[in-house]
This record gives C-alpha cells, sequence and structure tokens, in this order.
C-alpha cells in the first residue's frame, strides 16, 4: 500500500449555489490523500500514481464551475479512479476561503472519502 499526499493546492475558481460566487470567485484550497495497491509491488515509475497527473486532473475539475462542492469532489475521485484504477481509497477536502457570509471570516469546506476497495 502506498499513500500519494497533495496538501494545499491553491486555487482560484467559481464554485457556488449563490450568483455572486459564479461571478466574482473565490479562493480554495484543496488537500488530497490516495491509498494505491500494487500486487506485484513498484517496480518502475510508470507503476506509481504520478502526482504531477493527480493534480492535472485536480485542476481541469476545479476549472469546470459546481454549485455543490460534493459533486465536485466525488467527480473529481470518479476521474482520479478511471486514471488509475489501482486505487483504493481517496480522501479529500476542499476549502472555501472567505465564503461571501456576512460577518464570515475563516473557510467553509466540505470532506469526501471513497473506498474503491470492493
Amino acid at each position: 500500500m502506498v499513500k500519494i499526499h497533495l496538501h494545499n493546492l491553491k486555487f482560484f475558481a467559481f464554485h457556488g449555489i449563490h450568483e455572486e460566487e459564479r461571478i466574482v470567485g473565490c479562493n480554495y484550497e484543496v488537500s488530497i490523500d490516495i491509498t494505491s495497491t500494487f500486487s506485484k509491488g513498484i517496480l518502475t515509475v510508470k507503476d506509481t500514481i504520478d502526482y504531477t497527473q493527480v493534480f492535472a486532473i485536480v485542476k481541469k475539475n476545479m476549472d469546470h464551475p459546481t454549485p455543490l462542492l460534493e459533486n465536485l469532489a466525488d467527480r473529481l475521485c470518479e476521474d482520479l479512479y478511471q486514471r488509475y484504477i489501482n486505487i483504493s481509497e481517496i480522501k479529500i477536502s476542499i476549502f472555501k476561503s472567505d465564503p461571501p457570509i456576512p460577518q464570515f471570516q475563516g473557510k467553509a469546506g466540505i470532506s469526501l472519502t471513497k473506498n474503491f476497495s470492493g
């Protein structure tokens, strides 16, 4: 079992259910942990999960405005699993920095764990 970690990835995107979020945009932070299994062990770089490819998949999904972060996280997990079938689990957190809520300072977000092993 191997875990790949990409944490605190920063994006500016236009996700949200409110019109203001889709027009003005917001800063987002994504962290992802991917657990994979290898039946024969890791022999070469091509046998591993390439974190540059993982980042590209995350970026592609962040560039696609989505009303609910839950749906964004689920789509991201499915896209990653389509690319790397040896994934057994994905944990992802997506946080919106300073969402447009009166007097709110901080982050709001979601976490999703998706298991692909059975």
